[in-house]
């Protein structure tokens, strides 16, 4: 991991870890209030959170997990860990029943951690205050979408397997075109690809990957029919949605999806901007996730 004046000025935080079955799951846990969990996805890592967390620790409570093999987490062998996302959810609880959280919970959610953050939330509805939604899914491939190439790639071959395990091809890339308005400078490329500085380190960004459920026998696919259907509990909830609209997985295609799922969500989209929107457009989003807040406090979501 880096350790330079760069990253420590970026990421000012104390660094939590929760022992899941001997292993350390890191998590960020800054600020009183409210609970506002932020869940990443791949190849990202809480770092991507880092100005949300500055902005609004002020008036919340922030939890920023870093999901196992990615971040600060402990980075864990096939033999030690399952990297499902069926797991992955059983770790989101786990660490959450942890910290008796009393009051109910607003979910900031991108790429991967929606999935893993609405599965959660199917499971305890009665917990969820408010939804954010950042270039993310929480259903299937939507009809008109086709499945990525490089995705494709990464997730059904042995060549594209040992391109994101050999040479972080999968963590190097996003970093590349995740910004669209703005490339990230090298600098900070660098800070997103640093955890996954090996071999044995890039596992989870790889079992990420492979892990996405295609068809009706991939392992996950029965889950994710189980949070497609259960949507519909948090159609009524407060809901923000701020979308890149260059994100050549995260399309177009999903944002339609959450439009016609949600269609009292609050919707801001960027035309100029990338799957990394929190990079792209931060100036913007910044004060628009800060009002959607303070506009819907919990006393007012109706749960």
């Amino acid at each position: 991991m880096l350790d330079n004046a760069r990253f420590k000025s970026e990421y000012p935080f104390k660094n939590n870890y929760f022992d899941l079955n001997g292993l350390k799951y890191h998590y960020l846990d800054e600020g009183k209030g409210d609970p506002v969990v932020m869940l990443h996805g791949n190849p990202s890592w809480s770092f991507y959170y880092r100005h949300l967390v500055r902005e609004l620790r002020g008036d919340y409570r922030l939890i920023v997990p870093d999901h196992i093999g990615c971040g600060l987490s402990d980075k864990p062998a096939d033999s030690q860990y399952s990297f499902t996302l069926q797991q992955r959810v059983d770790d989101l609880d786990a660490l959450l029943q942890s910290l008796k959280l009393k009051q109910k919970i607003t979910l900031v959610l991108h790429d991967w951690g929606g999935m893993i953050g609405m599965a959660w939330a199917t499971r305890h509805p009665e917990k969820i205050a408010r939804l954010v939604i950042l270039n993310t899914a929480a259903f299937h491939l939507p009809t008109a979408k086709k499945f990525p190439f490089a995705l494709k790639l990464c997730r059904d071959t042995q060549l594209g397997a040992f391109l994101v395990q050999g040479f972080n091809l999968f963590a190097r890339g996003a970093a590349w075109v995740g910004c669209k308005r703005q490339r990230m400078s090298p600098e900070l490329r660098k800070i997103y690809c640093s955890p996954y500085d090996n071999w044995q380190h890039r596992v989870a960004t790889l079992r990420f990957v492979q892990d996405i459920p295609l068809q009706a026998d991939d392992p996950g696919y029965d889950l994710i029919s189980q949070v497609d259907a259960g949507l519909v509990e948090f159609a009524d909830l407060p809901m923000c949605i701020c979308w890149g609209e260059k994100d050549f997985v995260f399309d177009l295609n999903f944002l339609a999806e959450w439009k016609r799922r949600f269609p009292l969500a609050e919707v801001h989209s960027f035309a100029d901007c990338g799957h990394y929107i929190l990079e792209d457009a931060r100036v913007e989003i910044l004060p628009i996730i800060k009002k959607f807040l303070q506009d819907n406090p919990l006393s007012s979501t109706g749960r």
